[in-house]
């Protein structure tokens, strides 16, 4: 064994898994950050703790490998507030934050606060490292705890303010790097096999079957064999927002996003089912839009990786713990087999219907030339206009609804990955994908709320030469949250006004003055021109769309 001191210890043992990326607030593990420079570890110095965590978790989603970030103790608070994202979106985050030595705690030292709590809530794993002997075990359980079964963050508290007390420690010690824990999913466990074949009874039976598919369908890559076993059973699919690009957006089987941010087909084809199968899904509040559907009652079979995950919501007739992919592979084996094909049916001529009903609907208003620019226009020249190796990333709220309803994946090569609950998570997490994807495009889309959180990484992103396109859906308010406000003001009131009317930003002029590249659209014939100004730009790019305040999203149906 050789010796090291814990900066290398770190710098080489992240190398070794394949870490690409540090995203950090400083002063964190100063000592390493040289260290990691050396072997083409790229450190990207934030300008907040939060930003530096959505990073670090649109990098893991891209990538599949953990995404890494930290803040010295004084930030370690805002840091674990920004692990929830990754925490609601089952992202494989390594989160490093110092703290000072025990001897300190509890004194009113300078800028110290008891943080580790927070990070119990937002993390699979949370520990104190004290020596630097302890950080072999707990770095590489950090690893193993980030990949395995559902992906999540956890967290090291590194003794010392900035980490200090482990990064100039000495320990004998050799790099020792487990492979299968660099990405996930880091293992694909076998489901049981009569309980396949019990689920798939029970689905051949039904007259009314639908699937909804969750993030775990695209954490596992099994779109293709999601695809399959619809085809095989007809049964219609409806998908989460983690999982809309896992079927081809044009599917006669596909029924869209479901929940609370959907589209009111897909809703309305899980609510007349009699059988619902969950497949990688949490089955939480939002794809069931509160668990008003499916209706209580329905016959419900769920595969998920996690055990815990299984009936949390509903009681199961049958619940599978597997990977996703596996389970979905045996299925389709033994579906091949037996040789049937179900034909298409009455009800998915149904669920074809609805479809095409709603299609119809909204054929009008996306097709709108209407100045100020409708978002659902927006939307349609937004899904022609991306390139077929794009990364889509959306913020919450508005931009989660017009996105997941509104915008097609016409390319299985393009990717879509969404914020879990935190407004203004858009902008940084586009720069952590496109770290994950230096050659893809990758376009945020957001709104005028959401593009004031965390501006400021625009410079971030152009310090590091980080090519992002930022879409900004400007209508100058927070109008989701109009009716709300007015509800409890008994009317449009200045009161009610001035919780949801924003300041009317142009962005173009703030971006400019940011060394970045600004546009403005106002007119609904201007956007493909500027969509290619930004592809075209090797600065990092904001389109400023000038869009109407009376573009509110639909309620979702129940």
């Amino acid at each position: 064994m050789s010796k090291l001191t814990g900066a290398e210890f770190l710098a080489k043992t992240l190398k070794g898994y394949d870490v690409s990326h540090f995203f950090f607030m400083p002063v964190i593990v100063p000592e390493s950050i040289p260290e990691m420079e050396k072997l083409n570890i790229k450190r990207i110095m934030t300008h907040s703790e939060k930003g530096a965590a959505y990073m670090a978790d649109a990098f893991g989603r891209i990538s599949k490998k953990p995404g890494i970030c930290g803040s010295q103790s004084v930030g370690a608070l805002n840091l674990s507030a920004g692990l929830q994202d990754a925490y609601l979106g089952c992202s494989p985050v390594i989160a490093l934050t110092g703290r000072l030595p025990q001897s300190k705690q509890f004194r009113n030292a300078y800028q110290e606060v008891d943080h580790m709590k927070p990070f119990d809530a937002v993390t699979k794993f949370n520990t104190l490292v004290n020596s630097v002997t302890e950080l072999p075990t707990f770095l590489r359980q950090a690893f193993r705890e980030a990949t395995s079964g559902t992906p999540g963050p956890v967290h090291l508290d590194l003794c010392g303010i900035a980490g200090g007390e482990i990064m100039t420690g000495v320990l004998d010690s050799e790099i020792v790097v487990e492979k299968e824990f660099t990405k996930t999913p880091a293992f694909r466990p076998q489901p049981e096999s009569q309980l396949v074949l019990k689920a798939l009874d029970s689905l051949k039976n039904s007259k009314r079957p639908i699937i909804i598919a969750g993030g775990g369908v695209r954490s596992s890559n099994a779109g293709e064999e999601l695809t399959k076993v619809a085809e095989f059973l007809q049964i219609p699919v409806a998908t989460s927002l983690n999982a809309k690009q896992t079927m081809p957006y044009n599917h006669p089987l596909n029924v869209g996003v479901c929940g609370s941010y959907s589209r009111s087909c897909s809703n309305k084809a899980i609510s007349m089912a009699d059988l619902v199968f969950f497949i990688g899904s949490h089955s939480g509040g939002q794809v069931t839009n509160d668990w008003e559907i499916p209706r209580q009652g329905t016959r419900i079979i769920q595969i998920d990786i996690n055990p815990d995950e299984l009936g949390r919501s509903y009681p199961l007739e049958v619940g599978i713990q597997g990977d996703v992919k596996a389970t979905l592979t045996k299925m389709i084996k033994i579906l091949q087999s037996d040789d049937v094909k179900r034909k298409p049916n009455k009800w998915t001529s149904t669920i074809e219907r609805l479809v095409s009903d709603w299609k119809e609907s909204v054929l009008e208003i996306e097709n709108s030339s209407e100045i100020p620019i409708r978002p659902e226009r927006l939307c349609k020249e937004l899904t022609n206009l991306l390139p077929n190796d794009s990364i889509l990333v959306s913020d919450t709220g508005h931009a989660g609804i017009w996105t997941g309803t509104m915008m097609d994946l016409k390319y299985s090569s393009q990717d879509y990955i969404r914020c879990a609950g935190s407004l203004g998570w858009g902008i940084p997490a586009a720069i952590g994908a496109k770290c994950a994807a230096p050659d893809r495009t990758v376009v945020c889309f957001t709104g005028d709320g959401g593009t004031w959180y965390h501006l400021t990484e625009l410079d971030t992103a152009l310090r590091y030469g980080i090519k992002t396109i930022t879409v900004v859906n400007n209508n100058a308010s927070l109008n989701q949250e109009q009716a709300l406000n007015e509800r409890n003001y008994g009317g449009r009131t200045p009161g009610s006004d001035e919780l949801w009317m924003l300041s009317d930003c142009d962005f173009t002029s703030v971006a400019n003055a940011m060394g970045c590249f600004g546009i403005t659209v106002k007119n609904p014939s201007e956007i493909s021109n500027a969509f290619q100004m930004a592809v075209e730009s090797k600065l990092p790019t904001v389109i400023d769309v000038k869009t109407d305040i009376a573009g509110i999203a639909p309620k979702a149906w129940n």
